[in-house]
Parts: C-alpha cells; sequence; structure tokens
C-alpha cells in the first residue's frame, strides 16, 4: 500500500546525512530504506522544498497514522519555530535555511542508548558500520512485504548474552563494556527504560547517566532523539566550536525555550556540511 502526502520542511537526504539516524540508506531510483526497531519503510520524496514535497511511503494508512507519523514529527510546526529566530543572528539564520529539511526522529529509546553510547569519539560512517555489524549478528532476520531481508535491532537481553569478547567484534572498541554492562542492567530489570517516558528532561538525562558509559552529551542526545525534549542540547566538538565562535556570550536557551534541540540540529548539519567560506 502507498501513502502519498505533501510534506513541508522535510528531506530525506538531509535527515539521513544529519548523525541522528543510522539505519537510513538511499537505494536505487530516490527511494530511502529506513529500519526503525523491528520496522521496515520504504519512502520517496519527488522534488525538494522547505514549502512541501511530495512523499510516498510504502505502509498502510494505520502504521503511518500510528507510528511514522509520530517517528518523523509531523505535527510539529517547523516553520513557525523558524520565525522565531533572531533576525540579527546571521549563523543560526543561516543554519537554518541551510538545513532546512531536518527534523528530529522520535527513535527507540534503547536502540538509541545504544547508538549513542557508540557514538562517542566516532565519526558517522564508522557508528553506521558499527550498528550494522551488531544488528547483522545478533538482530532477528526479517522479511519486508517487499520480499527484502533485513535485521531487527537486537533487544537488550540478546545483547546481554553476548560475550564482551564477541561484541569487541563488532569494532566497538572500548565501548563494548559500556553496551556489555548497559545491556545486563536493562535486561535483568536493573534499570527500567519505560520509567523514563514519564519523566522531565532533567530527571531523564540524570537517569540515564546511571548508565555505564553514558555522559552528559549521550544522555543529552537520548533525550532529544528518542524522547523528544526538544530542550536536550548535545554539545560535541563540532558545538563546541560554534558556540566559541559564534556564542561566545552563550547560546541564548532562554529565548529558543522548547526549541534548542532543534536548532542544535541545524546547526551541527550547517558546521558538517555547509559552505561556511563565503
Amino acid at each position: 500500500m502507498e501513502i502519498k502526502r505533501q510534506i513541508p520542511f522535510m528531506d530525506l537526504e538531509q535527515i539521513a546525512a544529519s548523525g541522528q539516524c543510522f539505519r537510513m540508506e538511499e537505494k536505487a531510483d530516490g527511494w530511502y530504506v529506513l529500519i526503525a526497531g523491528e520496522r521496515y519503510l520504504m519512502l520517496r520524496q519527488e522534488g525538494k522544498s522547505a514549502g512541501g514535497s511530495r512523499f510516498t511511503f510504502l505502509c498502510s494508512e494505520e502504521e503511518f497514522q500510528g507510528f511514522w507519523k509520530l517517528y518523523f514529527d509531523l505535527e510539529r510546526d517547523y516553520g513557525g519555530l523558524r520565525d522565531r529566530i533572531d533576525a540579527k543572528d546571521l549563523y543560526l539564520k543561516q543554519a537554518a535555511e541551510f538545513g532546512w529539511g531536518i527534523r528530529i526522529l522520535k527513535q527507540d529509546l534503547w536502540e538509541m542508548i545504544v547508538t549513542f553510547i557508540i557514538s562517542q569519539q566516532n565519526n558517522i560512517p564508522r557508528i553506521r558500520r558499527c550498528i550494522r555489524l551488531l544488528c547483522e549478528r545478533y538482530g532477528e532476520k526479517k522479511k519486508s512485504v517487499q520480499g527484502e531481508i533485513y535485521h531487527a535491532f537486537p533487544t537488550p537481553a540478546v545483547l546481554a548474552g553476548a560475550s564482551l569478547e564477541e561484541l569487541s567484534a563488532c569494532n566497538l572498541g572500548y565501548r563494548a563494556k559500556y553496551l556489555n554492562q548497559t545491556a545486563h542492567r536493562i535486561a535483568e530489570g536493573d534499570f527500567l527504560l519505560q520509567a523514563l517516558t514519564s519523566m522531565s528532561y532533567e530527571e531523564a538525562k540524570r537517569e540515564l547517566m546511571k548508565l555505564y558509559g553514558v555522559g552528559i552529551k549521550v544522555a543529552e542526545c537520548v533525550c532529544l532523539f528518542a524522547l523528544q525534549h526538544v530542550d536536550a542540547f548535545p554539545v560535541d566538538t563540532h558545538i563546541r566550536q560554534i558556540l566559541q565562535a559564534h556564542y561566545p556570550q552563550g547560546f541564548p536557551f532562554l529565548r529558543y525555550q522548547g526549541i534548542a534541540g532543534i536548532l542544535q540540529q541545524l546547526m551541527f548539519y550547517y558546521e558538517l556540511h555547509g559552505d561556511k567560506s563565503g
């Protein structure tokens, strides 16, 4: 079944390269494949316009309404948040214009914990490889409605059953010990993922940092990309350099309350892919 929608401020190429989602790949003829947890989606974009591009989702209306609409944050007014940007902030205005199609995806909580533990001191291509290896070796093999074979994201119980040496073989390096202990705590019920979903941003961040290997940056990423606390503002090397260069007096969090994390993604994407020579 095909679902067609006209959606503003969304671009698949930008989202796939934004560093928030590592199981989304472009295939032939403009189609993208996205694996989210156990779900498999093929989708395509026609045209590129902030005002609205035509998208085709190969899924049922029920699945689109019940999952993908939330996943792509389609009920948020991404045009309105751009109107809140200070007209004098030329850097942020340029970043918003360049990354016009970036949206904050609402991803699986466990998957984001694993993903951003792996992301520490790592780059996007290597993170993709690590995630792919984990899924191929430990994820349940499935077949999409299109007949494509794929692997679901491995559960905490399955990863807890893997030895430290086996996890290390997925190119995780020192992060293997973080993942090993975290998987054990969650699989054994010592750390309850569901409890995080009812916590405030600050409460969830503090709770996440009780996991071995989860510092403030990883906790902020999980809050932003899984729990949709859009005030979460992960600071890595790229963002730190932006703040030093463009916000020496500090980023205006009060002005951008409720959208700071979305703006962080626009700045991060612009820093990675934008031409700032001019």
